[in-house]
């Protein structure tokens, strides 16, 4: 009687894979916003303290700002593709768990981030973090394609806008990244700005709708 090889029945239901990766999106998310910290009700006594306790809160709060948008455009990323999936198999199921443990890594380099915002090392490391995730998101994508995993009534330019968005956005985070040996603040405001291109999507030039 022949027999089934494990790899060929292993990590086939997308189902799954989009309900663990929605459930880490989740925590993740959830922990951004545990490195926000109200100042103690002691410590305050008029309007003006409040207001100087609050200034030192402004570097978590804009790492906190810029890594909800982060994980926000690659869980729509990722959900893209799951979409647009026919089938899942092992190989994927563990590039798509790859992918999660870079997700999972984001809390951490935000709280680096946050607690040593004027170090190019600390900013450099949440910018790996990036490129980590938008490489595993493009091999999702790649592999997908070159071994029949993709829905056979997908657009016929979709994996030009898949990766071509990828490309495009890993080339403006590494011009971020770039612009901290200028200022860690302004690398982290032009971030920023790509990231809310993305969030909105507005009507741009063709080289930005990626």
């Amino acid at each position: 009687m022949p027999t089934t090889p494990y790899n060929r029945i292993a990590g086939g239901s997308l189902e799954r894979v989009a309900a663990l990766s929605d459930g880490v999106f989740a925590v993740a998310m959830t922990l951004l916003v545990l490195d926000l910290h109200a100042p103690a009700a002691a410590a305050v006594h008029s309007e003006g303290e409040l207001r100087q306790k609050l200034l030192p809160l402004l570097p978590q709060l804009v790492a906190y700002l810029m890594s909800f948008l982060t994980l926000g455009i690659f869980w729509v990323g990722q959900q893209t593709q799951l979409n647009h999936f026919a089938r899942a198999d092992r190989n994927l199921a563990w590039v798509h768990l790859g992918f999660l443990f870079a997700v999972t890594l984001l809390p951490f380099s935000t709280s680096l981030l946050a607690e040593f915002i004027e170090y190019r090392t600390a900013l450099l490391l949440y910018w790996l973090n990036i490129v980590l995730l938008g490489l595993m998101l493009a091999g999702s994508w790649l592999y997908a394609s070159r071994h029949g995993l993709v829905m056979e009534d997908a657009p016929p330019d979709l994996n030009r806008l898949v990766l071509g968005r990828i490309v495009v956005a890993q080339s403006l985070y590494a011009i971020g990244a770039a612009l901290c040996l200028y200022s860690t603040y302004l690398s982290i405001a032009f971030i920023v700005v790509i990231q809310l291109h993305y969030a909105i999507a507005p009507r741009t030039s063709r080289w930005l709708r990626y």
